[in-house]
């Protein structure tokens, strides 16, 4: 079964990916996706912009609204995602205990549904 491994990041994480501890931040998240490779857990995956880079759209009445910013102002935003192959919810939390931003963030697991 196919998990979505959603990334919630801090600000502080959302810096260091671009100050002194950016060599770590990436290191750890490149050999998180080869450990995912390695064993044919990988199905796909992306970082995302910091919030501040986000746009929010919403149709309110038939009317388009359109905001600067992501869809909520809370302590951690979403990071990224894992697109993984599971046997189950079990190895999908394996998995996701691994990820470099368990440490310092919360990962979310969601099964995909089939479309």
């Amino acid at each position: 079964m196919k998990y979505a491994v959603l990334v919630y990041e801090t600000a502080d994480d959302f810096a260091a990916r671009e100050d002194l501890r950016r060599e770590a931040y990436w290191g750890g998240h490149g050999a998180y996706v080869a450990m995912l490779q390695s064993t044919g857990a990988f199905v796909g995956g992306a970082g995302l912009a910091p919030p501040h880079a986000a746009t929010t759209v919403r149709v309110r009445g038939g009317a388009r609204q359109v905001l600067d910013g992501p869809y909520a102002e809370i302590k951690e935003q979403l990071g990224g995602f894992y697109l993984i192959e599971a046997a189950n919810l079990d190895a999908a939390l394996t998995w996701a205990e691994r990820c470099p931003g368990a440490e310092t963030g919360s990962i979310e697991v969601r099964p995909m549904l089939e479309m």
